[in-house]
């Protein structure tokens, strides 16, 4: 991938930018001009900041920040942009011996992470729970050339087409070495979480992004269908979202935000953050 992501319709002879929405995080398609509005911020899930619709390019992102990398167990690495930017999410670099997985994404990909993740043996997939968190997800799948999963049902979201993109359909989609995708739903129609075996010493971790999110009080988890506007979702969709994650056996949760995992026991802390969640609804 090249620094400058700046290019030319050669059609048109026109300077155009992959432009970058502030608040989520979110790359467009390439344009002349910043895109009219940003459509993830405009849905009631999300919202335009108190500034109005604000732009910015991967470019000039790389002038003033960079991502750390952060060891969370053999294997797993957290990656986060500092300072934090846009929604402030956090990737994962899940190692295994059939190709590495990038969980989630960050809109920053610059020299420093492209070295860090070839010297672990680059990647074989990006898969991502939601699309608060597509960012620049093309740039990624370009660089190490590898397929992004993403559900099906949330492809209406996708911002920047590329056959890079594969869209799964139905209720889970396995990948390599154990690891498998789990549509969840909740948060959005698509909302997914990755189950990996081999993680927490091989008694599994759910890697939730906030499709189940972890919350500072990390003996907890919850759900919503929107955390900024504090919509909750209804009893029978938490219900179905335990439902799914059921048949998996995992002992560790890694939530969307730093630092914030269940270390141990996160099956049955689902299971009881969803019946208290539903005592609450139904008081």
């Amino acid at each position: 991938m090249q620094e400058n992501l700046q290019g030319y319709h050669t059609d048109r002879l026109e300077a155009v930018s992959f432009y970058v929405c502030i608040t989520c995080g979110t790359q467009f398609s390439p344009s002349a001009e910043p895109p009219a509005a940003c459509l993830i911020c405009d849905d009631d899930r999300q919202y335009v900041g108190l500034d109005g619709q604000k732009w910015t390019t991967v470019d000039e992102l790389r002038q003033d920040h960079e991502n750390e990398f952060i060891p969370m167990e053999a294997g797993v690495t957290a990656i986060l942009t500092k300072p934090s930017f846009a929604i402030g999410q956090r990737a994962f670099l899940i190692e295994s011996p059939g190709g590495n997985v990038l969980w989630d994404c960050l809109t920053l990909l610059d020299r420093n992470t492209i070295g860090f993740i070839r010297e672990r043996g680059g990647l074989a997939a990006v898969a991502i729970s939601h699309p608060h968190y597509y960012s620049a997800m093309v740039d990624w799948a370009e660089e190490f050339h590898v397929p992004v999963y993403l559900h099906a049902a949330d492809r209406q979201w996708v911002m920047r087409e590329s056959p890079r993109l594969q869209f799964w359909e139905g209720e889970t989609r396995p990948l390599h070495d154990g690891f498998t995708l789990i549509r969840a739903g909740g948060h959005f129609e698509g909302g997914t979480v990755l189950h990996c075996p081999a993680s927490a010493g091989g008694r599994g971790a759910l890697f939730s992004g906030d499709i189940i999110q972890v919350v500072l009080d990390r003996r907890w988890v919850s759900f919503m269908y929107s955390y900024p506007n504090l919509i909750p979702l209804s009893a029978r969709e938490v219900r179905r979202i335990v439902a799914t994650v059921e048949p998996f056996s995992f002992d560790r949760i890694y939530g969307a935000f730093h630092p914030r995992q269940v270390q141990a026991d996160g099956k049955n802390v689902i299971r009881r953050s969803a019946e208290r969640y539903i005592q609450y609804l139904t008081k």
